[in-house]
């Protein structure tokens, strides 16, 4: 359900841990710079140990839970997601009502089943994400929304339409950056989720994420096989929050 972000809201967690279980939580590249510092490893390193499909979903356990909780204590909780922070609240990025460009909406999800967390009025929702520390991860979002829609203009550069049917052609490539095994080498996905081994480790997360995405375009215009390219641009655009379908029209933008 939307939310107003002034309207009243409040949420106090009382650690219960049953947030941290049985979820599908999409990361962004931003997520696993603040991971990877948070552990006190390389991001190359955070994508093996806390991620799964290359990088774009945290890893969850056989058992259930998150791979960095502890019994109901975050191992990384100064680096937690955005999704993680936004909880129990969720953001989605959605065509505004003219259809010309895109919004966040914030919306209220469903307790997890048991949760002893506590809902409330005595604040809003936007004081609520605030106090959460989701700014610089709003802000990081901002850097990289526009390289999928400069991914998706490489792409038409390089991919003819004309003799390629593009439904398929997407569909492929929204398969392949969804894939968790048998899935084809691809260095820029790689790319997506490593700026360390990029070179572009820095001495904060904020200008890690600038170098990132500034090396990234540059590797865009490098790269000459256009079905590898639209599998990172499905892929970065999944762990930025876009659903599918909003996803294909976002690559498909002109940037």
């Amino acid at each position: 359900m939307p939310v107003d972000r002034n309207g009243n809201f409040s949420y106090a967690c009382n650690r219960c841990g049953l947030c941290c279980r049985d979820k599908v939580i999409a990361l962004s590249p931003y997520d696993v710079i603040r991971i990877a510092r948070a552990a006190g490893i390389s991001t190359g390193e955070a994508v093996v140990r806390y991620t799964i499909r290359r990088g774009s979903l945290l890893r969850f356990l056989p058992e259930g839970h998150c791979v960095a909780l502890d019994n109901a204590q975050c191992r990384i909780h100064a680096g937690r997601p955005l999704a993680c922070r936004l909880y129990p609240l969720g953001l989605e990025r959605a065509p505004s009502a003219g259809m010309t460009s895109w919004v966040e909406r914030f919306v209220q999800l469903e307790p997890a089943a048991g949760s002893a967390g506590v809902y409330g009025s005595s604040g809003t929702v936007e004081e609520f994400i605030k106090a959460q520390g989701t700014a610089p991860y709003l802000a990081a979002g901002a850097l990289y929304y526009p390289l999928v829609a400069g991914f998706g203009a490489r792409v038409a550069a390089l991919v003819d339409f004309e003799c390629i049917e593009p439904r398929e052609f997407w569909r492929r490539a929204a398969r392949e950056a969804l894939a968790e095994t048998g899935f084809d080498a691809n260095p820029l996905i790689d790319a997506l989720y490593d700026p360390d081994g990029l070179g572009c480790g820095r001495s904060s997360a904020e200008e890690t994420a600038a170098a990132h995405v500034a090396t990234l375009a540059k590797l865009a215009t490098l790269e000459c096989d256009g079905a590898r390219l639209a599998a990172a641009a499905a892929m970065l655009a999944t762990g930025l929050g876009y659903a599918p379908d909003e996803a294909r029209r976002e690559i498909l933008a002109s940037p």
